[in-house]
């Protein structure tokens, strides 16, 4: 039992990013949250699609239950470099936390935001 000491505790929320192929197109599903603490694991898996060459995104963002100006910043990053190769970012989310944040930012007027990955890839 605690003997009163003023501990604080944190629980991490771990990020799950996988990455497949659908039409030419890399979709990078990702779960969880993504924070100041998990943005790096996101951020690497869309570098490493970058760097293999492919400029046409779609980032499934469903399953984020959380999404923070760090998370935001990657996205914005990522769009920017795809876009120098003549590319696209797209994204999928249904969850209205997460586009909350994307609405309060004014990003949802610069990220295409899908309700399907379908749509995502076919608009």
């Amino acid at each position: 039992m605690d003997s009163g000491n003023d501990r604080k505790w944190c629980l991490l929320v771990d990020l799950s990013v996988s990455t497949s192929q659908q039409d030419g197109v890399a979709v990078v599903t990702v779960s969880g949250e993504v924070d100041v603490y998990t943005a790096a694991k996101l951020r690497a898996a869309l570098d490493e699609e970058i760097a293999a060459g492919r400029n046409r995104l779609v980032v499934d963002l469903d399953a984020v239950t959380f999404l923070d100006s760090t998370g935001l910043g990657v996205l914005i990053g990522r769009l920017k470099v795809v876009r120098n190769h003549s590319g696209w970012l797209r994204v999928v989310c249904t969850q209205d936390r997460v586009l909350r944040v994307f609405r309060i930012t004014g990003l949802d007027t610069v990220i295409g935001i899908h309700d399907t990955r379908e749509d995502a890839l076919s608009s």
